[in-house]
This record gives C-alpha cells, structure tokens and sequence, in this order.
C-alpha cells in the first residue's frame, strides 16, 4: 500500500481487458480464497465510531427475521464510513442529541479487511452483525455524473447509495509486494486520485493515441464478487484507498498506538436506548 499511496508505481496499459464483469457482484461460481480476499482488503482503511475497549456503537432495528433453520435473528448494524470527516460529523452530531449515549466513543480506524472478516464471523449468529457502508456524497454525484456522460454507452455498474469505485479498465499500474513485481488495475475511491493517475500516463506518454476512459463500479458489488466468483481478473484488482485517510491512520497510531480491536458486543440492555443508525444516502 505504501508504494501505491507514495505513487512510486509504474503506469501502464493493460490491453483490452474489460474489468465489468469483476466488479458488477453478480457472478455465482467458486469464491476467491479467503486469505485473498483480505489481502486485497487489509491496505484500506475505513472508520467507525467504538467507545475505548472496541466496542461498536450498533443500532439495532426493531423488527425481528427469521434465519434458514426458523430461528429468531436481531441484526445489528454498523456503518462504516469511507471518510473520516463524515464518520466525525456523524458522531458529532450524537453529542448533541444523545452526549451520554456516546460520551466515551470516537472514530476508530479499522482496515477493510477487520470490517470484512468481523461481518463474516457474525452472520449466522442470531444476533448478526450488518455492515451499511457509508460512502462520501462527493463521490456519489461524481458517479452518477459519470454514468449519465455515458449516454447508457458504458456499462451501468454503479448503483446510486454504494460506495463508488473509479476505474480505467485498459490503465494498469506496477509496484513492488513482497519482493514481486506485481501489475494491476487500481480501483479508487476518489474520483479525483484517478484522474491524476490518467494525466499522470499522458504526460509520460504524450505520443500515445490510446482513450482511456474512466468508469465507475461499487465496493458493494467487488465484495460480493470476491465471495462468489473465482474470476481471473480479480487477481489484477488493486484498491487504493484515499490519501487522506491513510494520513489520518498514520497520525491515529502514532497517537494511540494501543487501540484496542473492534468488537460488536454491546450490552443487550443499552441497545433499545442506542441512537438511530446513519441512513445511507440512496
């Protein structure tokens, strides 16, 4: 992640490979790997909002499901927020309609991989843990401005409310892992770290007469599909992650070096006085 976010990696093309199919989610074949999935997933840092020993601050809904063996089931939810300035404003905005509620809570960065792995363990436990990504509203107009520049040309892979990811399918870039050169396609969660990367290849490539085009997919979709489909070209995925947050996680560490793990075990007695989860913006 560090030879991503320093932009020590090589840019390039790669071919015609179209990336649609792996980050759309709807593929139902063998799964990617575990261990996989949260390699991809460790480098991205996300945030939530947890009080001093980890625990999540959870909403819980009102009404009840009932699981595949007729179980009762109560769902917990966390959102996630890609950006930490909304993950504080959120949290901000708490203190002023319930500050006893989450007097002790902070925004807590976590990796994307804990989030992913945490949401795994918890799902066919009778009180299940939901994940609700929160993405940047920035970023959702930029996406949905995208797609209708496309004038339905392009493939429609980004649904309004998910977390957007920016993509140019044929524009890869190399760096160093563990001592291997590895090429990929990065995906981002800014629209913006993008397009420097594009402008970035034309200027050391001013005679190069290759389009590049910059489309949009979901991080919902690419995590289905990390689950459901063995799909080659999730192998030359990478996820870049805001440089902002990486900065944020940076200074977090050296501050709190000692943060606990996250953990969603509320009190069952405090949940009914929870504050109402953040609504995502759909």
């Amino acid at each position: 992640m560090k030879s991503l976010i320093r932009w020590g990696a090589t840019l390039g093309l790669l071919g015609s490979t179209v990336l649609g199919s792996a980050i759309l989610g709807n593929q139902q074949v063998l799964a990617l790997p575990q261990e996989q999935i949260l390699q991809k997933l460790r480098g991205v840092p996300v945030f939530t909002i947890a009080d001093g020993q980890g625990a999540l601050l959870v909403a819980t809904p009102a009404n009840n499901q009932q699981n595949s063996n007729n179980q009762q089931t109560r769902a917990s939810v966390v959102g996630v927020f890609i950006s930490q300035q909304d993950a504080q404003a959120f949290l901000e905005k708490l203190k002023t309609e319930n500050a006893q509620a989450v007097q002790s809570m902070q925004v807590v960065p976590v990796s994307l991989a804990q989030v992913y792995q945490l949401a795994q363990e918890n799902k066919d436990k009778p009180e299940r843990l939901v994940v609700d990504f929160l993405p940047v509203q920035q970023q959702v107009d930029a996406a949905v401005a995208l797609q209708r520049q496309g004038g339905g040309q392009t493939p429609q892979l980004y649904r309004q409310g998910d977390v957007p990811l920016f993509y140019a399918p044929n524009l890869t870039m190399r760096f160093q892992r563990n001592n291997q050169q590895i090429t990929a396609v990065p995906l981002f969660f800014e629209r913006e770290e993008l397009q420097r990367m594009v402008d970035d290849y034309k200027r050391q490539n001013p005679n190069s007469n290759v389009t590049i085009e910059i489309e949009v997919g979901s991080l919902e979709g690419l995590l289905q599909n990390l689950q459901t489909s063995n799909d080659p070209q999730l192998n030359q995925i990478v996820l870049v992650p805001p440089r902002s947050s990486v900065e944020f996680v940076r200074n977090f560490q050296q501050t709190q070096p000692n943060s606990p793990q996250i953990r969603p075990n509320q009190p069952a007695n405090q949940r009914q006085n929870q504050p109402q989860q953040p609504q995502n913006r759909r």
